[in-house]
């Protein structure tokens, strides 16, 4: 796995959890967030479809980190497919990190769903924030997804 951070460069995930940990030992007695979101967006000109996964780690009230992966996949034109695609890919980092990281994620890891109220991906929430949390993860959907709808999404636009 390869992941790309703004400052760092092209890191593994061995090296991204040292960064984390380095991060959070800067902050001893700051709160820590972790999140893990993934967006997708169909490139029909490639007929690929862009995934990417981001993890954040954010130091509340006082900043935050990211990485990000990405992969391409073949197009997939089903909505329900490619949303449950990016869970699985958020969910298989989830876990991960979260035996790299114990003592950080624990219980509190979020993962940040790229669905909503509003829109074509409604009538999907339910049953993937049921997977998420019977995951053991907590579930955060749009508008409150900034790690899908935001951070993730700037990653599936280019390919670069």
């Amino acid at each position: 796995m390869q992941f790309l951070n703004p400052t760092k460069g092209t890191l593994t995930l061995d090296e991204v959890v040292t960064d984390i940990l380095d991060f959070v030992g800067t902050g001893p007695g700051d709160t820590f967030k972790v999140v893990v979101g993934s967006d997708s967006q169909n490139r029909y000109d490639r007929g690929i479809t862009m995934f990417a996964t981001a993890i954040i780690v954010h130091r509340v009230g006082k900043g935050a980190k990211y990485y990000v992966m990405r992969r391409p996949s073949r197009e997939i034109r089903s909505l329900r497919q490619r949303m449950f695609t990016e869970v699985s890919y958020s969910l298989l980092l989830c876990q991960e990190i979260s035996q790299r990281l114990p003592e950080l994620c624990g219980k509190d890891l979020e993962v940040h769903l790229d669905i909503g109220e509003k829109g074509a991906t409604k009538s999907l929430i339910k049953e993937i924030v049921g997977w998420v949390t019977s995951s053991g993860y907590t579930a955060k959907v749009k508008p409150n997804s900034f790690g899908a709808s935001k951070v993730a999404d700037r990653y599936t636009r280019s390919l670069g």
